[in-house]
């Protein structure tokens, strides 16, 4: 599961994805857990949930980079684009809302256009995450 934003930049509309990571690491009881990988340029924690095993990633790069850390990542640990869940922010959608997209392009995210491009492979599952136009 990654969560796609601008490292460093905590709290911004666009770094919602890392947000829900660190949300997500307090429900499965790793919040301390996270620790730099640096082979992949990113915070890892590993945590289980319903019997199964999550690698958890935060980028340690600007939005338009995230996915050279994730396609690593992927590398290290033997995941394949099925495997990986993005969670990102989507100006489309209202404040607060989410929806599943399932595959597809990366309707003009950058985050998820660079996932695109060095996995090779649209087919990851991502999380929209609702953040409004300004």
């Amino acid at each position: 599961v990654a969560g796609l934003g601008n490292y460093g930049l905590r709290g911004t509309r666009h770094s919602v994805g890392m947000e829900v990571l660190d949300r997500l690491a307090r429900q499965l009881a790793v919040a301390e857990g996270w620790r730099v990988d640096k082979r992949c340029c990113a915070d890892v924690a590993l945590a289980t949930a319903h019997g199964l095993e999550l690698l958890l990633l935060k980028p340690r790069r600007f939005m338009n980079l995230n996915g050279l850390s994730v396609a690593s990542a992927a590398e290290i640990y033997s995941l394949g684009p099925g495997d990986i869940y993005l969670v990102h922010d989507d100006l489309d959608k209202a404040l607060g809302k989410v929806a599943i997209k399932l595959g597809g392009s990366a309707r003009g995210h950058n985050g998820v256009q660079s996932c695109i491009s060095a996995l090779q492979s649209n087919e990851m599952t991502r999380l929209r995450v609702g953040i409004g136009r300004p």
